[in-house]
């Protein structure tokens, strides 16, 4: 089983992860808490890390291919020629890692170059991403979750990452 991008009609994450539940598709719906700002107050809402965006694993064979398309407000199952892309599980991972432990994180615009490194320390110790200095001290994380061109980022020291060797 492999993990992949569902693409839905926008605001439609929450609806959509529900709906496949309900058909028993494992689903994955990163949520990030931001601040909303109402006329006389302000609350923490939860909302979509990638809007438009959440993940499914599953076998992809022909019948949950068609499952999965057929949930209303799913637009399409992220691929090439019509066949499904899995995404990494490192990418899926990392993410869920990166949400557990609690640390703040930004999204920021997808990035592929630059030194794909991995995390050695820590309490994000095994999350593969790649390092960008933003500061002589200062280094940010970014994991990126290539077949949607989404990314987020988290600052790091350097001393706790390593370089991957390909």
């Amino acid at each position: 089983m492999h993990w992949y991008a569902v693409y839905t009609q926008p605001r439609h994450e929450y609806k959509v992860n529900d709906r496949l539940l309900k058909k028993k598709i494992e689903t994955f719906l990163p949520l990030v808490e931001r601040w909303s700002r109402r006329k006389d107050r302000r609350k923490r809402i939860q909302l979509p890390l990638f809007p438009g965006y959440l993940f499914v694993r599953s076998l992809m064979d022909p019948y949950s291919h068609l499952e999965i398309l057929k949930t209303e407000g799913v637009v399409r199952i992220l691929g090439s020629d019509g066949k499904p892309i899995p995404i990494p599980e490192v990418q899926i991972v990392g993410i869920q890692t990166l949400l557990k432990n609690g640390v703040t994180i930004t999204p920021c615009a997808y990035l592929k170059e630059g030194m794909r490194v991995r995390v050695v320390n820590g309490p994000l110790r095994g999350i593969e991403g790649i390092l960008l200095k933003t500061h002589p001290k200062r280094h940010r994380l970014v994991l990126s979750v290539d077949i949607i061109k989404e990314s987020v980022s988290v600052e790091i020291d350097e001393l706790d990452v390593e370089p991957l060797t390909l």
